[in-house]
């Protein structure tokens, strides 16, 4: 399938949400359910044939389009290096998991594994983010080099939001391998920049 500049803008998009959403989680212990929900929601996208049938209306996503406007503007007063480190974390990680076939096969086996479970419970409910955060601790966590996660050590060490935070960061992953399967790349966010935020600003006022 042929992937255009808004398929790889949505999906770099889901990368700077969970990057914003891990974030926020660390640092006030809450985080905007909705946003984290349709974050969630793309892991269990097995069969999807489109970006815009994994990720939703422009309103699913618009938390990641609106943090991946302000890194990208080139104004620093706007910017934040924390979420970048984040986002960087991701695609430098989804790089060492294209070359973990085994590591790949486990992912995907406990993503049908978790969505059985599905039945039964919600996918904010803390069961299934539990299921979520430890197949990440079993696999992408293994990894180096790991994303260390800044912010108040009293939210941080509460089970509940590390748990959040490693499920947010599988999601992360997902978000990196579709953008790269989009033609996606580093360079781009160098040398393409312009093209990002103009697509994302489409995106935003549609």
């Amino acid at each position: 399938m042929k992937h255009n500049q808004r398929d790889r803008t949505i999906a770099l998009a889901g990368i700077f949400q969970v990057a914003y959403l891990v974030q926020q989680i660390a640092r006030s212990g809450s985080v905007a359910s909705a946003a984290m929900e349709s974050s969630l929601e793309t892991l269990f996208k097995f069969d999807s044939n489109t970006v815009t049938e994994i990720y939703g209306t422009p309103a699913d996503i618009s938390t990641g389009l609106k943090t991946l406007t302000k890194q990208l503007s080139g104004d620093n007063e706007k910017q934040d290096m924390e979420i970048t480190r984040y986002v960087l974390g991701l695609i430098i990680l989804e790089r060492k998991l294209a070359k973990n076939k085994k590591m790949l096969a486990e992912i995907t086996a406990g993503l049908e594994k978790t969505q059985s479970k599905m039945d039964f419970f919600s996918l904010t409910h803390e069961n299934t983010i539990a299921s979520l955060a430890d197949l990440y601790q079993q696999t992408i966590s293994t990894l180096s080099p790991r994303i260390l996660v800044d912010g108040e050590h009293g939210y941080l060490n509460q089970t509940s939001n590390a748990s959040k935070i490693r499920a947010l960061l599988l999601a992360g992953i997902r978000s990196t391998v579709l953008w790269r399967q989009c033609g996606g790349t580093r360079l781009q966010l160098l040398f393409r920049r312009k093209a990002y935020l103009d697509t994302a600003k489409n995106i935003l006022g549609s």
